[in-house]
């Protein structure tokens, strides 16, 4: 007897919308004042608060058994929403070489799409490089978002440090999705055997 799925109304999922609709509000108070050290700092709360309900949606998913295919397709759709909004941001505002934009956010969209495309095949969950991008991703951006002018020299370059990292992992991890990807879509269209 399998067991019962869980319901798409569980607090992982809730997580995740509410990690949507804080994107606006942080572009909002981002681009309010952005060369004002209060503001920044606001701004890189909420994006720290964001992407702690990431980590919160995953880790109670997973404690309660509410992995649920809707969470598994929107919760990278949030990451990437969020992250997306602040490298724009930062190139908007001429804190980031668009190139770092362009790269990582083709790379982003792309597998969202490709997820989203295969999907009938099987849905291709997050894999431990793909935190690994996140999580680099996230530290870089928290640096740059608190004001990159403003800080230590030393810890602007750690800033720089982490975001070829981000770079570097993002692009690496991108190539390994796509593999998954055609592995999926093989499995998908092998004709299955009649029961006896």
């Amino acid at each position: 007897m399998t067991e019962p799925r869980p319901s798409n109304l569980n607090v992982p999922n809730v997580l995740t919308v509410l990690r949507i609709i804080m994107v606006p509000l942080f572009v909002v108070v981002l681009f309010w004042q952005p060369a004002n050290q209060g503001w920044r700092f606001i701004a890189t709360g909420i994006f720290v608060v964001a992407m702690l309900t990431d980590l919160a949606d995953g880790y109670i998913a997973r404690r309660y058994n509410l992995i649920t295919d809707f969470g598994k397709l929107w919760d990278p759709i949030a990451d990437k929403a969020l992250t997306g909004a602040t490298f724009i941001s930062l190139s908007l505002l001429g804190e980031l070489p668009w190139y770092f934009t362009v790269l990582i956010l083709v790379r982003e969209w792309g597998i969202t799409w490709l997820r989203a495309t295969i999907a009938k095949y099987g849905i291709m969950a997050a894999n431990r490089g793909g935190k690994l991008k996140t999580v680099t991703q996230s530290l870089a951006l928290i640096v740059f978002l608190a004001w990159l002018p403003g800080l230590p020299g030393a810890v602007q370059f750690l800033a720089w440090v982490l975001m070829w990292a981000a770079l570097i992992l993002t692009l690496v991890t991108g190539a390994d999705y796509i593999r998954e990807a055609i592995r999926i879509r093989a499995r998908g269209k092998q004709p299955r055997r009649s029961a006896e």
